[in-house]
């Protein structure tokens, strides 16, 4: 099953399978996770809706679903804009972050 994905002004995409997992960022021909750090149940619907998805999510925190490998491309992330995550993370693609993959940020539909 291919993953469901989105482009915004980032450049970049969002990904999770079967409206829930681990979510991941499309930048610069790779994925990569979102770090959890202020992960919470308003951002994981935020990035649902992104992708068409409908309804409340839950946002999970440390690797509800499993530790990803690809570069970490987003940290402190609040969705204060309710239609595009990506706006207004903390430490953008590219940026330092302080996380490792045991904070990959998860969504639940």
């Amino acid at each position: 099953m291919g993953r469901p994905q989105l482009w915004t002004y980032e450049d970049a995409s969002v990904s999770v399978v079967q409206q829930e997992g681990r979510v991941e960022v499309y930048h610069d021909g790779q994925w990569g996770t979102i770090c959890d750090d202020g992960w919470d149940d308003n951002d994981a619907s935020v990035i649902c809706r992104q992708l068409g998805y409908e309804g409340i999510a839950v946002g999970w925190q440390s690797a509800k679903f499993g530790q990803g490998s690809d570069p970490i491309w987003l940290d402190d992330v609040v969705a204060l804009d309710q239609n595009n995550i990506l706006k207004n993370a903390g430490a953008l693609i590219g940026e330092t972050h302080n996380c490792g993959h045991g904070e990959d940020a998860s969504v639940f539909l």
